[in-house]
């Protein structure tokens, strides 16, 4: 099956790994993620996506694996993102894309177990990266 759903990694290292992700006003904690437009990469989608949902620019640094997420054919792409220094610890974004919902970004650490808030497929993703968080620290 082909990738459809690209995602955007931004991570910060710190006292512990930390991965970017915001709390959706309809639908718990995700992580920025979204459907790949007909002829584009999911690292193009992964750019597009980050800027869209979190009003954050970023360059490519690796291709991080891919997910069968076993939720309606969605088979995601993860990318990790290099962004500018100094993201605010919490910030608010009005999404374009997404009937003008207002995310509330955050950082979550990634070795902790993601709590009922999370919105269950993203809890699965979340997993999927923390199997991997080994090589996310090792090549940071």
């Amino acid at each position: 099956m082909l990738v459809n759903k690209a995602c955007p990694v931004v991570l910060r290292h710190g006292s512990s790994l930390e991965i970017l992700a915001f709390r959706h006003p309809l639908a718990g904690l995700q992580l920025v993620k979204g459907t790949l437009e007909p002829g584009e990469s999911s690292a193009v989608a992964a750019v597009r996506e980050l800027l869209e949902e979190a009003g954050v620019q970023g360059e490519a640094v690796r291709q991080l694996g891919i997910w069968h997420s076993g939720f309606s054919g969605q088979v995601w792409a993860f990318h990790e993102r290099r962004v500018a220094e100094g993201l605010p610890e919490r910030w608010q974004h009005a999404c374009g894309d997404d009937g003008g919902h207002r995310f509330s970004f955050f950082w979550h650490p990634l070795g902790c177990e993601p709590s009922a808030e999370w919105h269950p497929l993203f809890q699965g993703a979340l997993n999927f990266l923390r199997e991997r968080r080994v090589s996310l620290q090792v090549n940071a």
